[in-house]
């Protein structure tokens, strides 16, 4: 099913996978977060990781969702302009993430690993 959203006036369609990717960031909770290729592996395409970072880079503000919750595989904040990285930094800090003095975050402690994946 492909789903609708407005925008500038606009209505425009989710296809399935990026509507299956944007209700799994949704999901991810407070204090938590999950990586690039897990997103795209739950979504349905385990070599997708590069189609979630656009994503999220193109829908985070019109769907709200928690973008400062997705890491890289390495657990580490995969952002390079400093402004936009130390604003991810302290958003996950202030849920209670610890990053650790190389900047990466421990996934054994802070990984959201979802008990099912969303409807496909």
């Amino acid at each position: 099913m492909v789903r609708e959203r407005a925008w500038k006036g606009q209505t425009l369609m989710l296809q399935p996978y990026t509507q299956r990717v944007v209700d799994i960031i949704k999901q991810i909770p407070e204090g938590k977060v999950m990586t690039y290729g897990q997103i795209a592996g739950l979504a349905g395409s385990s070599r997708g990781a590069r189609q979630v970072v656009r994503i999220l880079h193109s829908l985070s503000s019109a769907h709200r969702l928690p973008w400062h919750r997705v890491v890289n595989a390495k657990g580490e904040i995969a952002i390079q302009e400093d402004e936009s990285r130390m604003l991810q930094k302290h958003m996950l800090e202030a849920e209670g993430v610890y990053i650790g003095i190389n900047g990466s975050i421990d996934l054994d402690e802070y990984r959201h690993e979802p008990d099912l994946p969303p409807d496909r």
